[in-house]
């Protein structure tokens, strides 16, 4: 699943540290879905979400299969 993730995240000169201690997730699991390498659980994709003040869609993009 493709992410603004990374975007969000610079826009608001945050490190993948502040953003995973903001989430109350490792670091690592927030380099793993800003890479698209691990879908995020539906709390935290909410979490996420709420966060930045914006949709689940907003942020998430389903990939054309």
């Amino acid at each position: 699943m493709k992410n603004r993730l990374k975007v969000l995240r610079a826009e608001r000169d945050w490190s993948q540290q502040d953003l995973a201690d903001r989430l109350e997730v490792s670091r690592q699991s927030v380099n793993a879905i800003e890479k698209g390498r691990y879908d995020p659980s539906l709390p935290l994709a909410f979490r996420i979400a709420e966060l930045f003040a914006m949709r689940i869609e907003e942020i998430f993009l389903r990939d054309a299969d």
